[in-house]
């Protein structure tokens, strides 16, 4: 039977996760520490140059951190609503947390390459030729990471009479796997376009990015339309 528990924001799942558990705990420590690999890059202003200097740098922080936190998000809500901690979810989680690890330098080198060199038009120390590569390297984490969510999603529906999920959890369940899939699919396109386009066009691959909001967007109206047939008319 499910914990009691008050849902806060997931009103139509019973969250299964009782207190912190000891893997939820090593997991924020790990998402911590990669935060602060984000943090100590940004030396203390010695000058008021320095300041302005790391001001401006404060942005490409705070595009990092949304991106870092928006995973945490995911993580923390799968083991809020399914509270596993069998051999394979300790697995899985502990690929997702290796992954996420590697991730962190890729994402603040082509965060800063993106900011610096489109919206502050600041020059950026990065050749041409190793666009490819480097889109390779970061697609190649994103795509890692919503895989694992998919993974994770996967093996919680196979434990569905286990855990007791009614017939409208299990179908939010199937909807994470989907929008873990289409985000790995994003992260795929962007790694085919970045070794497919001429090397004066890979740059494009970077803008498949923006089909999140679009993966996002349907996801939020799906979630939103079965929380509706759950709740009934008024």
């Amino acid at each position: 039977m499910p914990v009691p528990w008050n849902p806060r924001g997931d009103p139509h799942f019973h969250w299964r996760g009782g207190e912190v558990s000891r893997v939820e705990g090593f997991s924020d420590a790990v998402f911590g520490f990669a935060l602060t690999l984000l943090v100590v890059s940004l030396e203390v202003p010695k000058s008021w140059s320095d300041l302005v200097r790391a001001l401006r740098d404060a942005g490409v922080f705070a595009f990092c951190f949304a991106l870092l936190f928006s995973v945490w998000v995911n993580h923390h809500r799968f083991f809020r609503r399914y509270g596993l901690q069998d051999g394979r979810t300790l697995i899985l989680n502990g690929l997702l947390l290796f992954v996420v690890m590697l991730y962190v330098y890729p994402l603040r080198f082509l965060s800063t390459a993106f900011i610096n060199g489109l919206i502050l038009s600041r020059d950026v120390q990065i050749d041409v030729a190793n666009m490819p590569s480097l889109f390779l390297i970061y697609s190649s984490g994103f795509l890692c990471i919503f895989l694992l969510f998919a993974l994770l999603h996967a093996h919680a529906l196979r434990h569905a009479r286990e855990l007791n999920l009614s017939p409208n959890e299990k179908t939010l369940t199937r909807l994470e796997i989907c929008r873990s899939g289409l985000m790995a699919g994003v992260g795929l396109v962007s790694i085919v376009l970045s070794q497919a386009l001429p090397i004066h066009l890979v740059g494009l691959s970077g803008y498949c990015y923006f089909l999140i909001a679009v993966v996002e967007t349907w996801h939020g109206s799906a979630a939103g339309k079965i929380g509706a047939v759950e709740s009934g008319p008024a």
